[in-house]
């Protein structure tokens, strides 16, 4: 397959992915701040959905990657230390998908022990990230 096209789809499963991904902590703010259980368990199904919906753009998107870097060679990722970083970042998105999955499971369980303001700087921080890696593949720095 022709790299433009793996770029093409990587792009797009990342894209997909990080809309889900943004949108689930913002859930569990208007989850913890609910009163009412009928609310509640109308949140976790909302969020159980769209965990498992995403998922599958967080693997097709990990795939696209690594058919990308197999596509330009071993050589070209050892030269190539931006991308190292990039993909330090991006693991760290895979660590917070798993994270949100386990707070997730705690409001399931009718344990969360956070505040609706943790949920909207666990929302909002990991935009910076995504900047981060968005800037190391365009820009593509030397780090020299």
């Amino acid at each position: 397959m022709n790299i433009l096209w793996l770029t093409a789809f990587h792009v797009f499963f990342m894209v997909a992915w990080m809309a889900g991904i943004f949108y689930l902590p913002r859930l569990f703010v208007y989850h913890a701040e609910a009163t009412e259980q009928v609310v509640k368990d109308t949140f976790n199904v909302m969020q159980r959905r769209l965990w498992w919906f995403v998922t599958p753009f967080a693997v097709l998107t990990f795939v696209f990657g690594v058919l990308i870097i197999k596509s330009y060679g071993s050589e070209w990722l050892k030269a190539s230390p931006w991308l190292h970083v990039k993909i330090t970042l991006a693991m760290l998105f895979y660590a917070y998908h798993g994270y949100l999955y386990y707070l997730h499971m705690r409001f399931v369980k009718g344990i969360n022990t956070k505040s609706p303001r943790f949920y909207r700087f666990l929302n909002e921080v990991p935009v910076l990230v995504l900047l981060a890696i968005i800037i190391l593949a365009v820009v593509k720095p030397s780090f020299s």
